[in-house]
């Protein structure tokens, strides 16, 4: 194989979606025949120790605590942004202005005006962009889409998309930067994804009715009780321009769920239905089986729902959480080599956070809103 062209990356942020894009990394490079290598370059945090500790742990050759040395260095190639959402639109027009790709995770940015001029200035200058959307890369997301593409389901006519998780459940659990209200909330940090997934599938959402609602009104924090402003659980009931109606719901207080990020679609011949808690399985209900032999059957993944097979050659044999960023990163790879198009850009992060948007404008006007 001729040498590939090395790619460095400036990862900003170690948290736990930082540590995914690490991952996603050095598993693409292994599993997916890539045209280019990654050189773990530099990586920031806030404070030395933390980033020295993630250089060892990940390879980085150098360590800072100002992101601004990743921007200014000539040799990065990728700005990578996983910090705080508050913080991603500073960072990404840096890199943007420094003429680097940038690779950021989601929500692009707090408001859908600083994602319209984040999505410009990279688009005027000529560099590739990635939203971390990752939960899209699943195989089997790309085998249900050509199934109602191609008809197997008949006339969509409805559709039910859940994300729901309990990691704010505890009333005790202090305020985080997801509860800041310049861009937080469930519905901003869950929902964004079950509107992905909605659309991926189905086509463009054309109106929305929300509901977002604030069940904790109060969580502690370092300078005492703090009042909050974000909503715990939001709701859409959805208009597809093809027709088709549906709804959304987004919770981060809901006890005992881990990772619910599920669908059901339901045609004129058939319905699917997923659930992210056993994400290497999709079932399909065809409406032609014969009286008395109806149900849903498993589909399992396997090497038949590509990219699966560059990771398991064996079916049921299952890929995970990590795998998904992995197929991510081997996506925007490709674009940043020229073979395709940016698999999910900032135009597209752009739009979910318009959607977002109108969701929480909807609840507040208690009114059905055009897209």
């Amino acid at each position: 194989m001729p040498d590939r062209r090395p790619l460095r990356i400036g990862l900003i942020g170690t948290g736990f979606m930082g540590q995914a894009h690490v991952f996603g990394y050095a598993t693409a490079e292994r599993v997916f025949d890539l045209p280019v290598r990654f050189v773990m370059d530099t990586v920031a945090d806030v404070t030395e120790e933390v980033a020295s500790s993630a250089a060892r742990r990940f390879g980085f050759g150098k360590t800072t605590t100002d992101w601004r040395t990743i921007i200014a260095d000539p040799g990065i190639d990728i700005v990578n942004v996983t910090a705080p959402n508050a913080l991603h639109k500073e960072m990404a027009m840096a890199a943007i202005a420094a003429g680097k790709h940038v690779y950021c995770e989601k929500p692009l940015a707090p408001l859908a005006s600083d994602a319209e001029e984040m999505t410009q200035a990279a688009e005027a200058a000529g560099v590739k962009t990635q939203v971390g959307f990752n939960y899209l890369c699943n195989p089997l997301f790309a085998h249900a889409r050509k199934m109602i593409a191609e008809g197997e389901l008949g006339e969509i006519r409805a559709y039910r998309g859940i994300h729901a998780e309990d990691y704010m459940s505890d009333p005790a659990a202090p305020y985080t930067f997801r509860h800041d209200p310049a861009g937080g909330g469930a519905f901003a940090d869950l929902g964004s994804h079950a509107l992905a997934t909605a659309e991926y599938l189905l086509g463009p959402i054309a109106r929305v009715m929300g509901d977002t609602v604030t069940m904790i009104g109060e969580r502690p924090s370092k300078n005492g009780p703090r009042k909050i402003e974000v909503d715990d659980v939001g709701r859409a009931f959805l208009r597809f321009a093809n027709g088709a109606t549906g709804s959304v719901e987004a919770s981060w207080i809901s006890t005992g769920r881990k990772m619910q990020h599920d669908f059901e679609v339901y045609g004129s011949k058939g319905g699917l239905a997923f659930t992210g808690e056993r994400l290497n399985e999709l079932l399909y209900f065809p409406t032609s089986d014969t009286k008395g032999r109806q149900g849903f059957r498993k589909i399992e993944a396997g090497p038949d729902h590509p990219p699966y097979g560059n990771f398991c050659v064996a079916p049921g044999h299952q890929i995970g959480f990590n795998d998904l960023k992995a197929i991510e990163v081997a996506g925007f790879a490709g674009a940043v080599a020229g073979l395709h198009a940016e698999p999910f850009n900032f135009r597209s992060g752009w739009r979910i956070q318009s959607l977002v948007e109108t969701v929480h404008r909807s609840s507040r006007e208690e009114r059905w809103i055009d897209v």
